[in-house]
């Protein structure tokens, strides 16, 4: 699944590129995950302001109302000024005076809706329990501890949950895991201060690495450019069961969490 660094590499690479275009017309093929709640001809003649990120949604900003889209379990965007004609998983082409944004979708767990602001219950409902940004000022350290606190459920899952830092996805919440030392079977209301704030950092490191060198690139991601990520060449512990570890060289251990894979490293990682 796309997670916060691939979304933002996926903006990074096509928002100066649309911003200010004209939409001539919006295709939908196969429904998504939820529907698109207006006619895609009321949307021609509208403008692209530009294009934000908020978690792993993206949220085009037009004269009148805003697109919020996702990219579900394997979707990817490209923009291009002239593509060619949509095949059997391109689910959207949003033809703009600068070029087209087309979503390919193979599994179609991925979304297009409309909603007249951000306040709009359609807005509201798919961003309003997203917790803060974990690369903006509001992410503090102090406050992320105190939060935590307040959790019976084990650290992992408690990033995954997105409701009080959002984005933190599989791949990035193994790897921040890792960095800061703690076993992701531990409960977060046993995470000291101390271990809190390392975790904190953690997150903020992984994250902005990621997105500096293209997210990761497991199986077909890339950005809007058709461009691959390189994050998962320096996975420290995800995806490396039974390889040793980067610091002590004890073998990296794999569990299930919640139906997803985790790793870790049974020594550097204190329960």
């Amino acid at each position: 699944m796309p997670e916060l660094p691939e979304v933002e590499v996926t903006r990074q690479s096509f928002a100066d590129r649309i911003a200010g275009a004209r939409i001539v017309m919006l295709r939908m093929g196969k429904a998504l995950r939820w529907p698109l709640g207006c006619a895609p001809q009321s949307l021609a003649g509208r403008k692209v302001l530009g294009v934000r990120r908020r978690g792993k949604y993206l949220l085009l900003d037009l004269d009148q109302g805003l697109l919020l889209l996702h990219l579900g379990m394997s979707g990817s965007l490209r923009f291009e000024p002239a593509p060619g004609a949509a095949g059997k998983h391109d689910h959207m082409d949003l033809q703009t005076s600068q070029g087209t944004l087309r979503l390919h979708d193979p599994r179609r767990f991925g979304a297009v809706v409309f909603a007249e602001s951000q306040s709009s219950p359609e807005a509201r409902k798919l961003l309003g329990k997203l917790g803060v940004e974990p690369l903006e000022d509001d992410f503090q350290a102090q406050d992320f501890w105190k939060a935590l606190k307040k959790r019976k459920t084990v650290i992992k899952q408690v990033l995954l949950g997105g409701e009080l830092v959002v984005g933190v996805g599989n791949i990035y919440a193994s790897e921040a895991l890792f960095m800061a030392g703690i076993r992701p079977t531990t409960r977060a209301e046993r995470i000291s201060l101390a271990r809190a704030t390392r975790l904190h950092a953690a997150i903020r490191t992984v994250l902005a690495r990621a997105v500096q060198i293209g997210g990761s690139t497991l199986k077909d991601f890339s950005n809007a450019q058709g461009e691959s990520g390189y994050f998962q060449l320096e996975a420290a512990v995800y995806g490396r069961q039974g390889l040793p570890c980067r610091i002590c060289a004890s073998p990296i251990r794999a569990i299930r969490q919640g139906q997803r894979s985790t790793f870790f490293c049974p020594v550097c990682q204190k329960p």
